[in-house]
C-alpha cells in the first residue's frame, strides 16, 4: 500500500526514518525508470504552484519534477499578477487552485500557512516553505543528497553553517536527522544562533554541539551545509551588516576538509562559497540541486497515484 497516496507535505515532523527510506527507494526507482514509463505517472495530472514569496530553484524545481513525470504545472509565480493584489484572501486563492489543480505547492511568508492551506484545499498540498518555519521537501533532497553521496547517513559527522536562527531549511532538516545517528555541530554568530525552544526537544534525540568557529570542525566534518545569511528576515537592517558574511569556504578552508567529505547549500548562494570551490571534488550543492527535481517528482508520484511505490 502507498501511505503517501493523498496526502499532504507540510512537515517533516510528519514523517519517520521508514518514511524518509520509501521515498529515498521510490526515487532510486524514478531516476532509473525508462522515461516514457516515467511519463505516465503523472499524465493528465495538473501541479498548482501558489509562491507568495520569491524564488526561483524551489518552484522550478517543483515545474521541472511535475514534467518528469509526465503532468503540467499552472500557477502564481509572481504576488503582483495575482488577485492577491486586490484583496483575495489566501482561503479563496488556495480553494480557486484545488479547483484547477491535483496537487498544491505552496510558498508563503507567515509560519503555519501551509498547514491552513492542507485544510481549506480539497487537494494535497506540498510545503513549498511557511515562514520561519519549515521547508519539508528541502530537507528530504539533503537527506537524499547525503545518502546517495556519501553512501550512509548514520554514523556522519555533519556540521550546519551559517543562519541558524532564520533559516527554516535548517529546522527541516534538523527534524529529519533526528530520525539517524549522527553527530551535528552547529555553527554560527552569536546573534544567529539556533533557536533554543526549537531543539530542546530534538537534543534528546541526537548529539547537537554548538559554535561560533568553523576553523575548529572542520577537519572532522563528513558533510558541511552551508547557508546563507537570509537579509530579507531581519527585523533590523543594521543587525544584519554586523553579520553579514560571518562565514566563507574558500579554497583555504576546503583545503582543511577531509577529501571525503562533502559540502552542501540549498542556494541561493551570495558570497558565502567562493565560485573557485565550484570546481573541488567536494563541491555537492549543484548535484544537491539536481537530486531535488527527482525528489519532489517522486514525492509528486506518490501522491497522486495509489498504487505506485
Amino acid at each position: 500500500m502507498n501511505e503517501f497516496y493523498d496526502q499532504d507535505i507540510i512537515s517533516v515532523k510528519d514523517l519517520d526514518k521508514s518514511k524518509f527510506e520509501k521515498i529515498f527507494s521510490a526515487t532510486d526507482k524514478i531516476i532509473r525508470m525508462d522515461p516514457t514509463e516515467r511519463r505516465e505517472l503523472g499524465r493528465g495530472k495538473t501541479l498548482g504552484y501558489l509562491f507568495f514569496e520569491p524564488s526561483t530553484r524551489t518552484r522550478l524545481s517543483f515545474q521541472a519534477a511535475m514534467a518528469l513525470i509526465g503532468g503540467s504545472s499552472l500557477g502564481i509565480a509572481d504576488v503582483s499578477s495575482s488577485s492577491t493584489k486586490k484583496g483575495e484572501s489566501l482561503a479563496d486563492t488556495v480553494r480557486m487552485m484545488s479547483i484547477y489543480s491535483d496537487v498544491l505547492a505552496l510558498r508563503h511568508p507567515l509560519d503555519g500557512s501551509s498547514r491552513f492551506a492542507a485544510e481549506i484545499s480539497s487537494k494535497p498540498v506540498l510545503n513549498g516553505g511557511s515562514g520561519t518555519e519549515e521547508h519539508p521537501t528541502q530537507a528530504i533532497q539533503d537527506l537524499y543528497t547525503i545518502k546517495k553521496e556519501k553512501g550512509k547517513i548514520d554514523g556522519l559527522k555533519i556540521g550546519i553553517v551559517g543562519d541558524l536562527k532564520y533559516g527554516r531549511t535548517i529546522y527541516s532538516l534538523l527534524y529529519a536527522l533526528s530520525n539517524y545517528d549522527v553527530d551535528i555541530r552547529l555553527i554560527s554568530p552569536e546573534a544567529l544562533k539556533i533557536r533554543a525552544d526549537s531543539i530542546y526537544e530534538m537534543q534528546k534525540k541526537m548529539s547537537l554541539t554548538e559554535s561560533t568557529n568553523l576553523d575548529e570542525v572542520i577537519d572532522e566534518l563528513d558533510v558541511v551545509y552551508v547557508t546563507r545569511i537570509q537579509k530579507e528576515r531581519f527585523p533590523d537592517e543594521e543587525e544584519y551588516q554586523k553579520v553579514r558574511g560571518s562565514y566563507k569556504i574558500g579554497l583555504d578552508m576546503v583545503g582543511k576538509m577531509k577529501e571525503s567529505s562533502i559540502i552542501l547549500h540549498p542556494l541561493p548562494r551570495i558570497d558565502e562559497i567562493s565560485t573557485d570551490v565550484d570546481n573541488t571534488k567536494q563541491a555537492r550543492y549543484f548535484k544537491q540541486a539536481e537530486y531535488g527535481k527527482f525528489t519532489r517528482a517522486t514525492l509528486l508520484a506518490l501522491i497522486l497515484n495509489e498504487n505506485w511505490q
